[in-house]
């Protein structure tokens, strides 16, 4: 089924999406990869503020390309999300209502989505130039000492994703090789 969505996105769409469901996600979201996280990581360990509140916000795992001239932002494809489990649950349990990235997830990230209601969503791989074009905005605003792996404040529209895990815990990567091997 088609959804959309304003992000951030509340307690209440969250809930409302299934495993399957296309979203096209209109709003306020961020990138974080693999080096903003460790950072992110290491600041809550030292008791520290981070530097985005991740209470009902959306974080997508990516570092974008340079942008051509007269667009914000150059290719802007998903990043495995794998990388990112070590994090994810402290995340999550902040308040971070959904992940953006691809490909599965582990057993703690999976219970950490459960516990606090929130969606990880896959982005399709290879359509970074594609993807791009729902960004209408991006703007380092943490760790721009990272390059492409600083984060960003990004202003979507219709940015199309489709939710892998939901809050229940039901996963599409799961479900559809059971829906396949039956057929």
């Amino acid at each position: 089924m088609d959804k959309y969505v304003n992000a951030p996105i509340s307690d209440e769409v969250a809930a409302d999406l299934k495993a399957g469901d296309y979203v096209y996600i209109t709003g306020t979201i961020y990138t974080a990869r693999d080096a903003a996280h460790l950072r992110m990581y290491e600041a809550l360990e030292r008791g520290e503020q981070l530097p985005i509140d991740m209470r009902n916000n959306i974080i997508y795992y990516m570092g974008p390309s340079p942008a051509r001239e007269g667009r914000p932002i150059g290719s802007a494809g998903p990043t495995t999300a794998s990388r990112m489990d070590k994090y994810a649950p402290k995340l999550l349990d902040l308040g971070l209502k959904g992940m953006i990235g691809k490909g599965k997830r582990n057993d703690a990230v999976k219970e950490a989505i459960v516990r606090n209601g929130a969606v990880y969503f896959a982005a399709v791989g290879g359509a970074g130039a594609l993807l791009s074009k729902s960004i209408i905005s991006s703007e380092v605003v943490a760790y721009d000492d990272l390059g492409t792996e600083a984060i960003r404040k990004l202003e979507v529209k219709d940015f199309p994703v489709i939710v892998v895990i939901d809050a229940q815990g039901n996963n599409l990567y799961e479900t559809a090789i059971k829906e396949f091997a039956e057929e």
